[in-house]
């Protein structure tokens, strides 16, 4: 009889016991299946609820409250007392699917120079309606990996598992990071070329409403930036310093078509500083995008243009009367 591997499985929450719950209902559902693994749930909990305790001991979690706030005291401090042989991650509003687990082990078995392989991932709705397909399909491995993790392509990090062993070889998460700090700590993994990857759905990842989290997709930008200037400025990886610019500007990109979206649809029914507040993150840290899309026969131009007219319109109704 071949014993069960062991797979702590590291979840960071705050204050969200319902989506937790669907979160552990889904590590649990899994180990069910024939996976070849029993799942150690090790709960960060850096909102110290009294509720979250309750869900962790309805699905058998050991619970870790953390006194710091941010993930990555969460995720460290699950870490630090996670006994299985291998460490996965799930965010506590994110779910897994069936079919995970499996082909990583299989993976890490034929592949002894990777300390962790991640998987597929897609977006959905706050429902966890999928909003498209399973993302990425082919990211490269060794260099061409940690290029395109620095052009855009970022692991989702519940589609991870990792040898236990890589905690002592690229550290915990770093807690100066409130945001990318996932990001930050595979790239640790992707520079040493210890990073793989199977093609296998892994994990619905949560969405939330659009336009709903400005002030986080401020924050976040900052940190992502920061995050590329750590590891994107090695030549070694580039062939000259023009590629440097240009995975720059890929790797925050998606906060530019945001933000992008944002000033769009408040120069239709918002005020004008409304839109300038929009288009004030990236005329920080994307001009070379923003200013081409502002004096181009864009859609973007054209929606300003409208605003502008109408804000006019609305200011001279006000002299009027």
């Amino acid at each position: 009889m071949t014993l069960k591997r062991r797979v702590s499985v590291v979840v960071p929450t705050f204050n969200r016991p319902a989506m937790l719950r669907q979160a552990l209902a889904s590590i649990r559902a899994l180990e069910r299946s024939d996976v070849g693994a029993t799942f150690e749930i090790v709960v960060g909990d850096n909102g110290l609820s009294d509720e979250t305790r309750r869900v962790c001991e309805d699905f058998g979690a050991v619970y870790v409250p953390v006194t710091e706030r941010n993930c990555s005291h969460a995720r460290n401090g699950a870490m630090a007392v996670a006994s299985g042989d291998y460490i996965t991650f799930l965010d506590d509003d994110d779910v897994w699917l069936p079919g995970h687990i499996a082909p990583h082990l299989a993976h890490l078995d034929a592949h002894p120079e990777h300390g962790a392989v991640f998987g597929q991932a897609v977006y959905t709705d706050p429902d966890l309606n999928p909003l498209g397909d399973f993302w990425p399909e082919n990211p490269g491995s060794g260099d061409e990996l940690t290029r395109n993790m620095l052009s855009g392509l970022f692991p989702q990090s519940g589609t991870v598992v990792a040898r236990r062993s890589v905690i002592d070889q690229v550290g915990y998460f770093d807690t100066g990071l409130v945001y990318g700090q996932d990001l930050d700590w595979l790239l640790r993994l992707a520079t040493k070329n210890q990073f793989g990857f199977v093609k296998v759905p892994c994990i619905l990842f949560r969405g939330r409403p659009p336009g709903s989290s400005d002030a986080m997709q401020r924050k976040r930008i900052g940190f992502d930036r920061q995050v590329f200037l750590r590891y994107g400025l090695s030549l070694r990886l580039w062939k000259s310093p023009l590629a440097i610019v240009r995975a720059y500007h890929k790797m925050l990109f998606h906060y530019f078509e945001y933000f992008k979206a944002q000033a769009i649809r408040r120069a239709g029914d918002g005020t004008p500083a409304e839109v300038a507040r929009a288009l004030a993150t990236p005329a920080l840290y994307l001009p070379l995008l923003l200013f081409p899309e502002i004096i181009g026969g864009t859609r973007l131009r054209a929606a300003l243009v409208a605003g502008a007219r109408r804000w006019l319109g609305m200011n001279r109704v006000e002299g009027a009367s």
